[in-house]
């Protein structure tokens, strides 16, 4: 069994965050890290926020080269899953295989276990591409990205700290498994940094919004394996990520 450190908040849990959720060459002390665990899951929305950052830098660079918006909403998504490895489009597609491809508990965690991806999955793919692909275009185009992506990015990965408190673990190994569940101060810490990320963002009507999609997703997952996975708590950032970037398109509107 692992020795958890249970403290609140250390130096390396950015460090941590960042080395789980991102593939930014960011130098980690692995051994700290999985003491750690699910203890520094409330830098998780920092590290969103921070994904949200790099996007809009992105954008308003490719701006500045003379681009079009289209091309940069395209180049920043692409960007996006970059930096964190795909590993959440991973998760959606391992979830939309399992869940809708299977007909029982242990079928459907078998199917999410699979590295190959089905029909399931790579419909799910295309179509979380495509939506946020369109409404970065429409979000680009009013020049009000900074703070939609800090916001969104923060909001996004927040849902993944509620669900692995939650909810619990669906198998007995996996990666979800290994980091563990966080603690009651360490997801009222996460939770309370977003709402302060999106209230300075001027967001703070995407709170509700976040909350209640986590909420389906976490009783899809429950009702469908009985619990959380790594995959379930990619997926559920991606779908979050896409409500919430059309909320923001339909809010412009």
């Amino acid at each position: 069994m692992i020795n958890r450190d249970t403290s609140l908040i250390t130096f390396g849990d950015m460090g941590a965050a960042l080395g789980l959720l991102t593939r930014l060459p960011i130098p980690v002390d692995a051994d700290g890290a999985q003491a750690r665990g699910a203890g520094a899951a409330w830098a998780y929305p920092l590290v969103g926020a921070l994904i949200g950052v790099i996007m809009a830098a992105l954008v308003a660079l490719i701006l500045e080269l003379g681009l079009p918006g289209g091309i940069a909403a395209a180049l920043v998504l692409a960007a996006s899953v970059i930096i964190t490895g795909a590993m959440h489009e991973d998760g959606l597609a391992d979830t939309a295989d399992g869940l809708w491809g299977g007909w029982d508990r242990e079928r459907r965690l078998a199917i999410m276990k699979d590295s190959h991806i089905g029909v399931y999955g790579v419909v799910a793919i295309a179509l979380s591409l495509l939506i946020r692909w369109l409404a970065l275009v429409v979000i680009v185009a009013t020049g009000g990205y900074w703070a939609a992506f800090i916001a969104i990015g923060a909001l996004s990965r927040a849902s993944m700290v509620a669900l692995m408190a939650g909810l619990p673990h669906a198998r007995s190994g996996g990666l979800s498994h290994s980091v563990g569940q966080p603690r009651a101060p360490t997801v009222w810490l996460a939770l309370g940094t977003t709402a302060i990320i999106a209230v300075l963002c001027g967001a703070t009507a995407l709170i509700f919004i976040t909350f209640m999609t986590a909420l389906v997703c976490g009783l899809i997952a429950r009702a469908k394996i009985g619990g959380q996975t790594g995959d379930i708590l990619g997926a559920t950032q991606q779908v979050v990520e896409m409500v919430l970037l059309l909320t923001v398109v339909a809010m412009l509107g």
